[in-house]
């Protein structure tokens, strides 16, 4: 029999992996841990016994409890401030090695998980497991609740829709993206209006999201030069920006006085940049480990 602190010790084991699959799936980190910590209740009231495969079983659970948020979330759709962007993953600059270039490869970014909040739900969950987690499509059928051939279906629907995204941000070289981040940012502070526009695409789109407490700020913006007149704000006093990674990405923290006011995420292809995420919602800033980061 599975006691109590055997099946405690084994989720601890598998959470890592399961709160991937759940960010992957909700971009959420609240959402995630929720998302684990339901699977963990399910597996403390099942029969472990008769469980053949535990990792399968738990990847399944969590999986379904993400499908049921996805849809209570598409059944409410309500966004009063009219962008969203999900949780960031705010981690410390590396060394600019090559096991850089394996983060940046195994990350998603930003710009990806936008593009799967466009999703419909059970798209979305097939398109993760399959696409990011390998399982069969007969696997993920079993997890939607639909045929093998509708789930090939749904994940081919999904493939399309992330290819812009995945182009739009196709750039794996570390060192390229930090040194267009840290050359947007010195044009930035030098107003140079066409030092900005110069690395930015044409068509470069900015989304920020205040949240409800600075809905105001919420906007996006597209074209390099609207994009580059935004920028302006980063020339305010005390305003000190710190290189971090954002979803395994060269990104920034931008702190006013020592209290982080925002986190940028970037997209990039052809040595331009194509998209900035721009977080300002204070609470949820507030929920980010920002660990020495944070003054």
């Amino acid at each position: 029999m599975h006691d109590h602190d055997q099946l405690a010790e084994q989720l601890e084991h598998f959470r890592p992996h399961l709160k991937t699959v759940a960010y992957r799936m909700l971009g959420s980190h609240a959402e995630a841990e929720d998302a684990v910590q339901e699977t963990w209740i399910r597996l403390s009231r099942s029969n472990a016994d008769e469980v053949e495969n535990l990792p399968a079983w738990l990847t399944t659970v969590v999986s379904r409890i993400c499908l049921n948020v996805l849809r209570a979330r598409a059944a409410r759709r309500e966004d009063p401030v009219g962008v969203h962007l999900p949780d960031p993953v705010v981690g410390h600059e590396p060394s600019h090695g090559p096991e850089d270039e394996v983060l940046l490869s195994d990350s998603v970014s930003l710009a990806l998980l936008i593009v799967l909040d466009t999703l419909a739900p059970a798209e979305r969950v097939a398109f993760v497991l399959h696409d990011m987690f390998h399982l069969t499509f007969d696997e993920v059928a079993a997890v939607i609740g639909r045929t093998t051939v509708a789930t090939r279906k749904l994940a081919s629907r999904a493939r399309r829709r992330v290819q812009g995204a995945r182009e739009a941000d196709s750039s794996g070289d570390f060192a390229t993206r930090r040194m267009l981040v840290n050359a947007f940012f010195a044009a930035a502070r030098n107003g140079d209006l066409d030092g900005l526009v110069a690395v930015l695409d044409p068509d470069a789109e900015l989304r920020a999201d205040g949240g409800l407490a600075l809905a105001s700020a919420t906007a996006v913006i597209r074209g390099a030069h609207l994009v580059a007149e935004r920028a302006a704000l980063f020339r305010q006093p005390g305003v000190t920006v710190t290189a971090v990674l954002v979803n395994g990405s060269p990104g920034v923290v931008v702190d006013r006085d020592g209290v982080p006011v925002s986190v940028m995420g970037f997209a990039v292809r052809e040595d331009r940049i194509t998209q900035i995420q721009i977080l300002l919602d204070p609470g949820r800033l507030d929920a980010i480990d920002f660990g020495p980061l944070k003054a």
